[in-house]
């Protein structure tokens, strides 16, 4: 009987994947990081936001921000969600948190290389969704024509 290396196990797993199946747990991950929340933390975070908005000109810059700083430009999230978000981002190993001691204390978010990987993807649903809305809306209209 051949016993397998921890390290062994692991590129075994890695090749085992498969988010169709209902067991895998990157049907979990994939259910995280195809939250609207997600998506546009880590755009907060890479400075990939749109023209016009803080941080725009430093979109190939990515660099720390406090909570205060991504909750103002993220408008519309509640801070539990916002805190739930991060801290299931920081589990995940995609961003750290750094506490500062000062008074009061300051934290502050800044993306890992495995999050500014991931955003590289998530940038394009975010810029997609934006340049489609309109015809999602023409869309939508006209469904609901036909079908009232």
């Amino acid at each position: 009987m051949t016993t397998m290396k921890a390290s062994q196990k692991r590129v075994q797993a890695k090749v085992e994947y498969n988010a169709f199946l209902a067991e895998c747990p990157s049907r979990q991950l994939l259910d995280r990081i195809s939250d609207k929340w997600v998506v546009l933390i880590l755009c907060a975070l890479a400075r990939d936001t749109s023209p016009g908005q803080p941080g725009a000109a430093h979109a190939d810059a990515p660099k720390a921000m406090r909570y205060s700083e991504i909750a103002r430009l993220l408008a519309g999230v509640s801070q539990k969600m916002l805190t739930q978000t991060l801290r299931s981002l920081e589990r995940d190993g995609l961003l750290t948190r750094t506490v500062t001691p000062t008074v009061p204390v300051t934290v502050s978010y800044e993306l890992t290389d495995l999050g500014l990987s991931l955003h590289h993807m998530t940038r394009g649903l975010r810029s997609w969704a934006q340049t489609h809305m309109a015809d999602v809306l023409a869309n939508r209209e006209n469904y609901d024509a036909r079908t009232s």
